[in-house]
């Protein structure tokens, strides 16, 4: 028994000496958001920092900083979050992002960033297809993308009425 209990003090005391010889990877950059950043931001250098973690915690599609740049935020995103391809999207200039009222406020609690929605006017036209919604904000007040010239139309239309959207 006392042999058994050297032999296993032997082998802990050896694999302690490993561990604390043992090098830890480098760690590697991930770009993560420098402050809060909200849904439809084109992201400049100030909102973006580099920080160092292990190779084992960079996320699954993780971009360089200047793959970061320019490029638009899809969801909100926390101060020291971790941003991904999954979340950036390239700036397009044939959108435009316009705020409508909408007429049913309870709709709203069914929006998030990303979600595709139409939207509808007072005399049940279409006033754009597949638009993004980009924020919800508090709870009548919905801002979407859309082609430059539908973005137009709604907001023309939200002037004078609230709006409706119908989901994807």
């Amino acid at each position: 028994m006392i042999l058994f209990r050297k032999i296993l003090a032997g082998v802990l005391a050896l694999v302690g000496a490993a561990l604390v010889v043992w090098p830890e990877p480098a760690p590697v950059e991930v770009v993560v958001a420098a402050r809060d950043l909200a849904p439809g931001v084109a992201l400049s250098a100030a909102d973006l920092r580099v920080v160092g973690v292990p190779p084992d915690l960079r996320p699954s599609g993780a971009v360089p900083l200047a793959a970061a740049r320019d490029r638009v935020l899809v969801s909100a995103a926390r101060a020291g979050e971790p941003l991904t391809d999954a979340r950036l999207a390239a700036p397009d200039p044939d959108a435009a992002s316009v705020p409508i009222r909408l007429a049913d406020p309870e709709v709203a609690a069914l929006l998030r960033p990303g979600s595709r929605v139409d939207v509808v006017g007072a005399d049940s036209r279409v006033l754009a297809e597949d638009a993004t919604v980009v924020s919800v904000r508090e709870r009548e007040s919905v801002v979407v993308s859309t082609a430059r010239a539908a973005a137009t139309a709604v907001a023309a239309e939200s002037l004078e009425h609230p709006l409706a959207v119908t989901l994807r």
